[in-house]
Protein backbone atom coordinates (compact mmCIF):
# COMPACT_ATOMS: atom_id res chain seq x y z
CA UNK A 1 0.00 0.00 0.00
CA UNK A 2 1.31 3.50 -0.97
CA UNK A 3 1.89 6.33 1.37
CA UNK A 4 -1.39 8.15 -0.71
CA UNK A 5 -3.22 5.03 0.14
CA UNK A 6 -2.32 4.92 3.70
CA UNK A 7 -3.18 8.18 4.44
CA UNK A 8 -6.60 7.80 2.44
CA UNK A 9 -7.59 4.81 4.51
CA UNK A 10 -6.62 6.32 7.92
CA UNK A 11 -8.69 9.72 7.26
CA UNK A 12 -11.67 8.04 5.97
CA UNK A 13 -14.29 5.02 5.96
CA UNK A 14 -17.08 3.51 3.74
CA UNK A 15 -13.75 3.06 1.30
CA UNK A 16 -14.81 -0.12 -1.31
CA UNK A 17 -11.93 -1.63 -1.88
CA UNK A 18 -12.79 -4.75 -3.71
CA UNK A 19 -15.96 -5.48 -5.53
CA UNK A 20 -17.32 -9.03 -7.09
CA UNK A 21 -20.15 -8.48 -9.64
CA UNK A 22 -22.23 -12.00 -10.64
CA UNK A 23 -24.78 -11.52 -13.64
CA UNK A 24 -25.83 -8.08 -13.21
CA UNK A 25 -26.91 -6.20 -15.73
CA UNK A 26 -24.52 -6.45 -19.14
CA UNK A 27 -22.14 -7.78 -16.82
CA UNK A 28 -21.14 -11.79 -16.01
CA UNK A 29 -18.70 -11.80 -13.71
CA UNK A 30 -16.42 -8.63 -12.61
CA UNK A 31 -13.54 -8.28 -9.49
CA UNK A 32 -11.33 -5.36 -9.46
CA UNK A 33 -9.99 -4.13 -6.43
CA UNK A 34 -10.10 0.29 -6.24
CA UNK A 35 -8.06 3.41 -4.89
CA UNK A 36 -9.39 5.03 -1.74
CA UNK A 37 -8.68 8.15 -4.08
CA UNK A 38 -10.37 8.66 -7.92
CA UNK A 39 -11.19 5.91 -9.95
CA UNK A 40 -11.85 6.46 -13.90
CA UNK A 41 -13.84 3.72 -15.90
CA UNK A 42 -13.49 4.73 -20.08
CA UNK A 43 -15.23 2.85 -22.61
CA UNK A 44 -17.48 3.48 -25.41
CA UNK A 45 -21.36 3.59 -24.80
CA UNK A 46 -23.45 0.44 -23.37
CA UNK A 47 -19.89 -1.51 -22.50
CA UNK A 48 -20.74 -0.94 -19.04
CA UNK A 49 -19.44 2.14 -17.61
CA UNK A 50 -22.48 3.20 -16.28
CA UNK A 51 -23.48 -0.66 -14.91
CA UNK A 52 -20.46 -0.78 -12.59
CA UNK A 53 -21.32 2.69 -11.01
CA UNK A 54 -24.91 1.13 -10.40
CA UNK A 55 -23.68 -2.20 -8.85
CA UNK A 56 -21.27 0.43 -6.39
CA UNK A 57 -24.76 2.33 -5.69
CA UNK A 58 -26.78 -0.95 -5.16
CA UNK A 59 -24.67 -2.11 -2.65
CA UNK A 60 -25.29 1.22 -0.82
CA UNK A 61 -28.74 1.93 -1.42
CA UNK A 62 -30.14 -1.62 -2.37
CA UNK A 63 -31.05 -1.04 -5.06
CA UNK A 64 -30.60 0.06 -8.65
CA UNK A 65 -29.92 4.35 -9.66
CA UNK A 66 -31.14 3.52 -12.94
CA UNK A 67 -33.74 0.90 -13.07
CA UNK A 68 -37.45 0.61 -11.77
CA UNK A 69 -37.45 -3.21 -10.51
CA UNK A 70 -34.39 -5.63 -9.55
CA UNK A 71 -36.18 -7.90 -12.83
CA UNK A 72 -34.19 -5.09 -15.07
CA UNK A 73 -31.14 -5.70 -13.13
CA UNK A 74 -30.72 -9.46 -13.93
CA UNK A 75 -28.12 -10.07 -16.79
CA UNK A 76 -30.05 -11.37 -20.28
CA UNK A 77 -30.87 -15.29 -19.62
CA UNK A 78 -30.35 -15.55 -16.08
CA UNK A 79 -32.46 -16.18 -12.64
CA UNK A 80 -30.48 -13.81 -10.35
CA UNK A 81 -27.63 -11.36 -9.65
CA UNK A 82 -25.17 -10.99 -6.54
CA UNK A 83 -22.73 -8.03 -5.80
CA UNK A 84 -20.51 -8.25 -3.05
CA UNK A 85 -18.31 -5.48 -1.69
CA UNK A 86 -15.48 -4.83 0.54
CA UNK A 87 -15.33 -2.20 2.40
CA UNK A 88 -12.48 -0.05 5.04
CA UNK A 89 -14.90 1.02 7.79
CA UNK A 90 -14.43 2.75 11.20
CA UNK A 91 -10.87 2.13 13.38
CA UNK A 92 -8.97 -0.05 10.84
CA UNK A 93 -12.10 -2.70 10.03
CA UNK A 94 -13.04 -3.80 6.98
CA UNK A 95 -16.71 -5.31 6.47
CA UNK A 96 -18.31 -7.47 3.53
CA UNK A 97 -20.93 -6.76 2.25
CA UNK A 98 -23.00 -9.23 -0.25
CA UNK A 99 -26.81 -8.31 -1.65
CA UNK A 100 -28.12 -10.79 -4.41
CA UNK A 101 -31.64 -10.29 -5.46
CA UNK A 102 -34.11 -13.47 -7.61
CA UNK A 103 -36.79 -15.15 -7.70
CA UNK A 104 -36.48 -16.09 -3.78
CA UNK A 105 -36.24 -12.41 -3.35
CA UNK A 106 -33.39 -9.75 -1.90
CA UNK A 107 -30.84 -11.21 0.58
CA UNK A 108 -28.40 -9.17 2.41
CA UNK A 109 -25.28 -10.20 4.02
CA UNK A 110 -22.48 -8.24 6.25
CA UNK A 111 -19.93 -10.41 7.25
CA UNK A 112 -21.57 -13.71 6.36
CA UNK A 113 -24.85 -12.50 8.83
CA UNK A 114 -27.86 -11.87 7.14
CA UNK A 115 -29.26 -8.45 7.40
CA UNK A 116 -32.86 -8.53 9.05
CA UNK A 117 -34.48 -5.14 7.85
CA UNK A 118 -32.88 -4.36 4.74
CA UNK A 119 -34.42 -0.64 5.55
CA UNK A 120 -31.83 -0.43 7.95
CA UNK A 121 -28.56 -0.83 6.02
CA UNK A 122 -29.61 2.81 4.27
CA UNK A 123 -27.05 4.96 5.59
CA UNK A 124 -24.34 2.57 6.80
CA UNK A 125 -22.40 3.24 3.26
CA UNK A 126 -23.17 6.45 2.46
CA UNK A 127 -23.02 7.84 -1.14
CA UNK A 128 -24.11 10.38 -4.11
CA UNK A 129 -24.50 9.95 -7.63
CA UNK A 130 -24.11 12.39 -10.46
CA UNK A 131 -25.53 11.60 -13.97
CA UNK A 132 -27.09 12.23 -17.19
CA UNK A 133 -30.34 10.86 -15.17
CA UNK A 134 -30.74 13.73 -12.86
CA UNK A 135 -32.09 15.73 -15.87
CA UNK A 136 -35.63 14.69 -14.72
CA UNK A 137 -34.78 16.37 -11.45
CA UNK A 138 -35.59 19.46 -13.46
CA UNK A 139 -37.82 18.33 -16.55
CA UNK A 140 -39.73 15.87 -14.89
CA UNK A 141 -42.67 16.15 -12.09
CA UNK A 142 -42.49 16.53 -8.15
CA UNK A 143 -42.55 12.88 -8.13
CA UNK A 144 -38.69 12.69 -9.13
CA UNK A 145 -37.00 15.44 -6.82
CA UNK A 146 -39.32 14.11 -3.81
CA UNK A 147 -37.31 11.08 -4.44
CA UNK A 148 -34.41 12.53 -4.95
CA UNK A 149 -35.21 14.28 -1.06
CA UNK A 150 -36.19 10.91 0.03
CA UNK A 151 -33.19 9.31 -0.54
CA UNK A 152 -30.66 11.68 0.70
CA UNK A 153 -32.59 11.98 3.79
CA UNK A 154 -33.26 8.59 4.27
CA UNK A 155 -29.59 7.89 4.63
CA UNK A 156 -28.52 10.72 7.13
CA UNK A 157 -32.22 10.29 9.09
CA UNK A 158 -33.47 6.42 10.24
CA UNK A 159 -36.04 8.26 11.51
CA UNK A 160 -37.25 9.76 8.57
CA UNK A 161 -37.06 6.47 6.63
CA UNK A 162 -39.95 5.21 9.31
CA UNK A 163 -41.70 7.96 9.28
CA UNK A 164 -42.46 8.14 5.05
CA UNK A 165 -42.41 4.12 5.36
CA UNK A 166 -45.28 4.36 7.88
CA UNK A 167 -46.76 7.37 6.27
CA UNK A 168 -47.14 5.41 2.42
CA UNK A 169 -48.90 1.98 4.30
CA UNK A 170 -51.55 4.67 5.73
CA UNK A 171 -51.44 6.21 2.06
CA UNK A 172 -52.26 3.47 0.47
CA UNK A 173 -54.74 1.77 3.55
CA UNK A 174 -56.62 5.57 2.88
CA UNK A 175 -56.26 4.86 -0.79
CA UNK A 176 -58.19 1.22 -0.91
CA UNK A 177 -60.62 2.32 1.63
CA UNK A 178 -61.50 5.19 -0.94
CA UNK A 179 -61.59 2.90 -3.90
CA UNK A 180 -64.32 0.47 -2.50
CA UNK A 181 -66.54 3.39 -1.56
CA UNK A 182 -68.32 3.97 1.42
CA UNK A 183 -65.54 3.81 3.98
CA UNK A 184 -66.21 3.56 7.97
CA UNK A 185 -65.51 7.33 9.37
CA UNK A 186 -64.06 6.41 12.62
CA UNK A 187 -61.35 4.05 11.19
CA UNK A 188 -60.98 6.43 8.57
CA UNK A 189 -60.27 9.05 11.16
CA UNK A 190 -57.98 7.56 12.88
CA UNK A 191 -55.86 6.88 10.07
CA UNK A 192 -55.79 10.78 9.26
CA UNK A 193 -54.66 11.18 12.26
CA UNK A 194 -51.62 8.89 12.37
CA UNK A 195 -51.08 10.49 8.71
CA UNK A 196 -50.72 13.94 10.36
CA UNK A 197 -48.38 12.66 12.69
CA UNK A 198 -46.03 11.25 9.96
CA UNK A 199 -46.47 14.10 7.85
CA UNK A 200 -45.47 16.94 10.21
CA UNK A 201 -41.87 14.84 10.94
CA UNK A 202 -41.55 13.97 7.06
CA UNK A 203 -42.32 18.00 6.44
CA UNK A 204 -40.27 19.72 9.02
CA UNK A 205 -37.30 17.61 7.83
CA UNK A 206 -37.79 18.29 3.77
CA UNK A 207 -37.96 22.29 5.23
CA UNK A 208 -34.86 22.12 6.91
CA UNK A 209 -33.07 20.30 4.55
CA UNK A 210 -34.26 22.92 1.43
CA UNK A 211 -33.00 25.46 3.63
CA UNK A 212 -29.48 23.80 3.79
CA UNK A 213 -29.55 22.90 -0.30
CA UNK A 214 -30.26 26.43 -1.32
CA UNK A 215 -27.35 27.92 0.67
CA UNK A 216 -25.28 25.00 -0.25
CA UNK A 217 -26.44 24.88 -3.79
CA UNK A 218 -26.04 28.62 -4.54
CA UNK A 219 -22.26 28.22 -3.45
CA UNK A 220 -21.45 25.60 -5.69
CA UNK A 221 -23.59 26.89 -8.42
CA UNK A 222 -21.30 29.85 -8.50
CA UNK A 223 -18.23 28.33 -8.42
CA UNK A 224 -18.88 26.34 -11.19
CA UNK A 225 -20.31 29.46 -13.45
CA UNK A 226 -18.10 32.03 -12.06
CA UNK A 227 -21.15 33.93 -10.12
CA UNK A 228 -23.39 34.56 -14.09
CA UNK A 229 -27.17 33.51 -12.23
CA UNK A 230 -27.81 33.29 -8.60
CA UNK A 231 -29.57 30.13 -8.19
CA UNK A 232 -32.39 28.49 -5.52
CA UNK A 233 -34.38 26.28 -4.38
CA UNK A 234 -37.19 26.28 -2.29
CA UNK A 235 -39.41 23.63 -0.49
CA UNK A 236 -43.51 23.88 -1.58
CA UNK A 237 -45.29 22.26 0.89
CA UNK A 238 -48.91 20.42 -0.82
CA UNK A 239 -50.79 21.49 2.98
CA UNK A 240 -49.33 24.15 5.02
CA UNK A 241 -51.96 23.53 8.58
CA UNK A 242 -53.06 20.47 9.50
CA UNK A 243 -52.92 17.92 7.64
CA UNK A 244 -55.69 15.47 9.29
CA UNK A 245 -58.11 18.59 8.56
CA UNK A 246 -57.43 18.89 5.04
CA UNK A 247 -57.74 15.34 4.63
CA UNK A 248 -61.27 15.26 6.36
CA UNK A 249 -62.41 18.31 3.99
CA UNK A 250 -61.01 16.74 0.64
CA UNK A 251 -62.57 13.17 1.75
CA UNK A 252 -65.51 13.98 -0.53
CA UNK A 253 -63.81 14.71 -3.46
CA UNK A 254 -61.23 11.85 -2.46
CA UNK A 255 -64.07 9.84 -2.89
CA UNK A 256 -65.38 10.86 -6.22
CA UNK A 257 -61.52 10.72 -7.47
CA UNK A 258 -60.72 7.23 -5.96
CA UNK A 259 -57.21 8.89 -4.70
CA UNK A 260 -55.85 10.65 -1.77
CA UNK A 261 -55.39 14.37 -3.16
CA UNK A 262 -54.07 16.43 -0.56
CA UNK A 263 -50.60 15.30 1.22
CA UNK A 264 -46.78 15.24 1.48
CA UNK A 265 -47.08 13.13 -1.29
CA UNK A 266 -47.57 16.00 -3.42
CA UNK A 267 -45.49 17.87 -2.13
CA UNK A 268 -42.63 20.16 -4.19
CA UNK A 269 -39.14 21.56 -4.41
CA UNK A 270 -38.57 24.23 -6.71
CA UNK A 271 -35.94 25.07 -8.78
CA UNK A 272 -35.10 28.65 -9.73
CA UNK A 273 -32.65 30.81 -11.60
CA UNK A 274 -32.38 34.28 -11.32
CA UNK A 275 -36.21 33.98 -9.84
CA UNK A 276 -37.61 31.99 -12.70
CA UNK A 277 -38.29 28.67 -13.44
CA UNK A 278 -34.66 27.09 -14.44
CA UNK A 279 -36.90 24.28 -16.52
CA UNK A 280 -37.76 27.22 -18.88
CA UNK A 281 -35.14 30.16 -18.57
CA UNK A 282 -32.00 27.79 -18.38
CA UNK A 283 -29.81 26.83 -20.91
CA UNK A 284 -28.60 22.76 -21.36
CA UNK A 285 -25.38 23.62 -20.05
CA UNK A 286 -26.97 26.12 -17.16
CA UNK A 287 -29.14 23.21 -16.45
CA UNK A 288 -26.51 20.56 -16.34
CA UNK A 289 -24.92 23.09 -13.96
CA UNK A 290 -27.39 23.53 -11.52
CA UNK A 291 -27.81 19.75 -10.78
CA UNK A 292 -24.13 19.14 -10.77
CA UNK A 293 -24.50 21.81 -7.85
CA UNK A 294 -27.34 20.54 -6.48
CA UNK A 295 -25.43 17.21 -6.01
CA UNK A 296 -22.45 18.48 -4.73
CA UNK A 297 -24.70 20.15 -1.96
CA UNK A 298 -26.20 16.77 -1.34
CA UNK A 299 -22.46 15.90 -0.89
CA UNK A 300 -21.54 18.31 1.75
CA UNK A 301 -24.56 18.36 3.62
CA UNK A 302 -24.03 14.13 4.37
CA UNK A 303 -20.50 14.58 4.91
CA UNK A 304 -21.24 17.08 7.49
CA UNK A 305 -24.14 14.73 8.63
CA UNK A 306 -22.01 11.88 8.99
CA UNK A 307 -18.50 13.53 9.87
CA UNK A 308 -16.71 12.06 6.59
CA UNK A 309 -17.38 11.92 3.27
CA UNK A 310 -19.65 9.65 1.49
CA UNK A 311 -18.34 7.97 -2.28
CA UNK A 312 -18.60 9.76 -5.07
CA UNK A 313 -20.39 8.70 -8.39
CA UNK A 314 -19.79 10.73 -11.36
CA UNK A 315 -21.23 9.32 -14.01
CA UNK A 316 -20.66 10.62 -17.99
CA UNK A 317 -20.70 13.88 -15.76
CA UNK A 318 -18.61 15.94 -18.80
CA UNK A 319 -21.28 16.09 -21.17
CA UNK A 320 -22.49 19.43 -21.94
CA UNK A 321 -20.35 21.08 -19.70
CA UNK A 322 -17.72 23.35 -21.45
CA UNK A 323 -14.39 23.72 -20.73
CA UNK A 324 -14.46 26.70 -18.36
CA UNK A 325 -17.33 24.74 -16.14
CA UNK A 326 -15.26 21.15 -16.14
CA UNK A 327 -12.36 23.00 -14.93
CA UNK A 328 -14.10 24.67 -12.18
CA UNK A 329 -16.09 21.38 -11.25
CA UNK A 330 -12.57 18.86 -11.07
CA UNK A 331 -10.96 22.13 -8.95
CA UNK A 332 -13.70 21.44 -6.31
CA UNK A 333 -13.65 17.28 -6.21
CA UNK A 334 -9.46 17.67 -6.56
CA UNK A 335 -9.23 19.19 -2.46
CA UNK A 336 -9.06 17.10 0.40
CA UNK A 337 -12.89 17.53 0.99
CA UNK A 338 -13.97 14.54 -1.17
CA UNK A 339 -13.26 10.99 -0.10
CA UNK A 340 -13.40 8.29 -2.69
CA UNK A 341 -14.45 9.28 -6.29
CA UNK A 342 -14.93 6.94 -9.40
CA UNK A 343 -15.58 8.62 -12.78
CA UNK A 344 -16.62 7.39 -16.11
CA UNK A 345 -16.20 8.50 -19.59
CA UNK A 346 -16.47 7.77 -22.91
CA UNK A 347 -12.79 9.27 -24.01
CA UNK A 348 -9.92 7.95 -22.18
CA UNK A 349 -7.53 10.76 -23.40
CA UNK A 350 -9.74 13.60 -22.09
CA UNK A 351 -9.95 11.45 -18.55
CA UNK A 352 -6.71 11.21 -18.41
CA UNK A 353 -5.74 14.56 -19.18
CA UNK A 354 -8.34 16.31 -16.92
CA UNK A 355 -7.52 13.69 -13.94
CA UNK A 356 -3.50 13.63 -13.97
CA UNK A 357 -3.95 16.93 -11.60
CA UNK A 358 -6.17 15.75 -9.23
CA UNK A 359 -4.95 12.61 -7.16
CA UNK A 360 -1.35 11.43 -7.49
CA UNK A 361 -2.80 7.84 -7.14
CA UNK A 362 -5.74 7.03 -9.65
CA UNK A 363 -6.58 4.09 -10.79
CA UNK A 364 -7.69 3.53 -14.31
CA UNK A 365 -10.09 0.78 -16.20
CA UNK A 366 -11.70 -0.03 -19.64
CA UNK A 367 -15.00 -1.24 -19.95
CA UNK A 368 -16.28 -3.55 -22.91
CA UNK A 369 -18.74 -5.92 -23.16
CA UNK A 370 -19.19 -6.10 -19.29
CA UNK A 371 -16.02 -6.87 -18.82
CA UNK A 372 -13.13 -4.43 -17.06
CA UNK A 373 -9.52 -4.55 -18.10
CA UNK A 374 -6.96 -2.55 -15.78
CA UNK A 375 -4.19 0.07 -17.64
Amino acid sequence: MSKVQLFWYICLMGILQRIIISDFRNIKLAELDFVPSVNCICGDNGQGKTNLLDAIYYLSMTKSAFASSDQYCVRHGCQSFSIAGTYAMKDGLTSKFVISSGEGGKILKRDDKPVGRISSHIGVLPIVIVSPQDSSLVSESGEERRRFVNAVLSQMDSCYLAELQKYNKLLLQRNKMLKDGFPDDALMGIIEDQMDLCASYVADRRQAFAAELDLAVKQHYAGLSGGREVVGVEYRRDVAGCLAEALRRSRNRDLALKYTSVGIQRDDFYFSMDDMPIRRCGSQGQQKSFLVALKLAQYDIMKQSYGFPPILLLDDVFDKLDVHRISNLLKMVSNNDFGQIFISDTNRGRMELIIRDIAPDTAFFTAENGEYKTR
